[in-house]
């Protein structure tokens, strides 16, 4: 079972690489973009288990190891 973890900054949470991808884009000319946040995609290859199992032990990852909880938000893909 192929699944990702998507970890992204929490709403409010000053993020400093994704102003300076945004300002980048706008000095080549990429003027439509109004903001950019940048995240983390963490890919998995799990034995095979019922979809609810799967999601809940990746959510455990989530919260004890791959997100930090004051900061960050993230989200399990199956």
């Amino acid at each position: 079972m192929q699944a990702k973890v998507l970890v992204t900054l929490r709403e409010g949470v000053l993020d400093p690489a994704g102003q300076a991808v945004s300002d980048s884009l706008k000095q080549l000319g990429f003027d439509e973009v109004r903001g950019v946040r940048i995240g983390k995609v963490i890919e998995f290859e799990l034995d095979d288990m019922p979809e609810p199992q799967a999601r809940a032990r990746l959510e455990a990852m989530g919260k004890q190891l791959l997100a930090n909880p004051v900061i960050e938000d993230f989200e399990v893909e199956l």
